[in-house]
């Protein structure tokens, strides 16, 4: 008899630890389900308050003066971001002279001052010129580059600054940009 109550106990503690098991597993799919809810129902519970990025419209005879209100009626770049006038060739009778044509101009509509680095495509360690700092409004002409460079055709890569008030970049943009030295 004492064959049949040890498998009494037996059954008895796998029918304890398989009721475990099953709790357990129960226990680790209800969190899982509230887990579930708790993150849906934070995204369904918000309005969807992302703004639809604009899109350029179509000009038409019927809404063109609209379009030309709106082009015209944005005073300001936001902050950032910048606008700036510049020659993408810039000429020069020697390596060591001014360029006659070289022009670049910190559009009025901007929000901060801004200076360039230049370099040869090639090599973006070494720069060939650096600007002073344009203030709004204010352009830059008669270009002398600080490295002499022989007669040739040149690929460069201008690298804008967006500066705050202590002259701290807040935004780069690059621009390619060409140099013809004649002799």
């Amino acid at each position: 008899m004492t064959k049949t109550s040890r498998q009494g106990k037996d059954s008895s503690n796998e029918g304890k630890a398989l009721i475990f098991v099953i709790l357990a597993f129960v226990i680790i799919i209800l969190i899982g389900v509230i887990v579930f809810l708790l993150l849906r129902g934070g995204k369904e519970g918000k309005e969807e308050t992302k703004e639809e990025a604009k899109r350029n419209t179509v000009v038409t005879e019927e809404n063109a003066e609209e379009a030309a209100e709106d082009l015209f009626s944005q005073e300001y770049v936001p902050p950032g971001y910048f606008s700036a006038t510049m020659n993408n060739v810039w000429h020069f009778k020697t390596g060591d002279a001014e360029s006659d044509d070289a022009y670049v101009a910190n559009d009025k509509a901007n929000s901060n001052d801004v200076f360039f680095d230049l370099f040869l495509s090639e090599d973006e360690e070494n720069p060939i010129y650096q600007s002073p700092v344009i203030p709004l409004g204010g352009e830059l002409k008669n270009i002398k580059l600080n490295t002499e460079l022989e007669a040739g055709t040149y690929d460069c890569v201008m690298i804008y600054h967006l500066i705050d008030e202590e002259q701290n970049t807040l935004s780069t943009v690059r621009v390619g940009l060409t140099l013809e030295i004649a002799n």
